[in-house]
């Protein structure tokens, strides 16, 4: 036993670089797993550095000075968000308390359909679905008690997010202005020489760019061309509806799936099933074939080359380490792992 196991460390880290690299990746997904709620500012400066990046490297291409290009980005970045936080956030917040409003009429209608759905259908017993309607009346008083919660615990949440939005921009300003002076300084820490970490580094940071700024563009795309219909049809929520589809984009095959259910009960409570409903839920289907089939592949053919299951775990196994964050990240994560995993050998083998 002994002998196989030094077989196989000699024959995958023998060499220092493949050694360096997976003392990163456990130090990294350690700091991340212990120490991710303390460090959510830093990973969502980070982020927002990296999509930012490429806009400042384009004005510095036009002689602007670098600090001037930073400045001008990130402020840039900041009035968009607040323009968008001040226009959408009253019209959300105006349905969102909308929907709460009505959400126990439509629990009644859908009690008093289920409640008549032995009779269109004798094979279903009375007692199947007072046990049902039992059920989900005590999920629904869970989720009242957490609803309750979570509102106590509001200004805490409000003053988080007031702290971030003076925080993040200030380190989206730094990470961007002295950029090179970090990486060098980080630099220190590795070997001279290329290697596996450095060849992996490469592959990495060319997908995860690029797949966090199509992800971001697809969002906004997915969730403009969804209101519009809505719109025209005056369904209930649109805006909300909108903007839980743009971003259920974030979680592929799943998010889809989950966020149709939403959008086909409200419309169905409002219309019935009239012509407005199978209006609605077509134009719903081709705005998700168009994203699956020609936004998608567009945006992401040469950045994520993985299954459809091997995503699926990656945003299962991520998510349930770190939430949202894991969900957003599981993709690039995965892809991580790929790049490693293809690498190796070429080094080690």
């Amino acid at each position: 036993m002994i002998e196989v196991l030094r077989v196989w460390y000699n024959r995958h880290f023998s060499d220092p670089q493949a050694v360096i690299l997976a003392l990163m990746l456990i130090f990294g997904f350690a700091l991340i797993a212990f120490m991710g709620n303390v460090l959510t500012p830093v990973i969502a400066a980070v982020v927002i550095a990296y999509v930012l990046e490429g806009v400042v490297r384009r004005l510095c291409n036009f002689k602007v000075p670098h600090v001037l290009a930073v400045s001008l980005v990130v402020v840039s970045f900041v009035v968009t968000l607040l323009i968008l936080m001040l226009g959408l956030s009253p019209l959300i917040s105006k349905q969102l308390t909308q929907f709460f409003l009505e959400v126990p009429g439509m629990l009644t209608q859908g009690q008093n359909l289920l409640i008549s759905l032995p009779k269109e259908y004798p094979f279903i017993s009375e007692t199947q679905i007072q046990d049902i309607v039992s059920h989900i009346n005590t999920e629904l008083a869970s989720v009242g008690q957490l609803v309750v919660s979570r509102s106590l615990s509001s200004v805490v949440n409000l003053f988080t997010v007031l702290v971030y939005m003076v925080v993040v921009p200030l380190l989206v300003f730094f990470f961007l202005k002295d950029k090179d002076s970090i990486l060098n300084w980080l630099s220190r820490f590795l070997p001279k020489e290329d290697g596996l970490a450095t060849k992996v580094w490469r592959d990495v940071d060319k997908k995860i760019g690029s797949y966090i700024r199509g992800k971001l563009f697809e969002v906004g795309v997915v969730g403009i061309a969804t209101y519009i219909p809505l719109k025209i049809f005056d369904l209930q929520y649109a805006a909300l509806l909108s903007l839980f589809v743009g971003l259920s984009v974030i979680i592929p095959y799943v998010g889809a799936v989950a966020v149709t259910i939403p959008v086909a009960l409200i419309a169905y409570f409002q219309f019935g099933m009239g012509s407005e409903f199978f209006y609605i839920m077509l134009a719903y289907l081709i705005i998700q074939f168009l994203d699956g089939n020609l936004l998608v592949p567009l945006l992401f053919s040469e950045v994520v080359n993985m299954h459809p299951s091997a995503i699926i775990m990656s945003v299962l196994v991520f998510g349930g380490l770190w939430g949202i964050w894991g969900v957003f990240f599981a993709i690039p994560l995965a892809t991580l792992i790929q790049a490693v995993i293809n690498a190796w050998p070429e080094v080690t083998a």
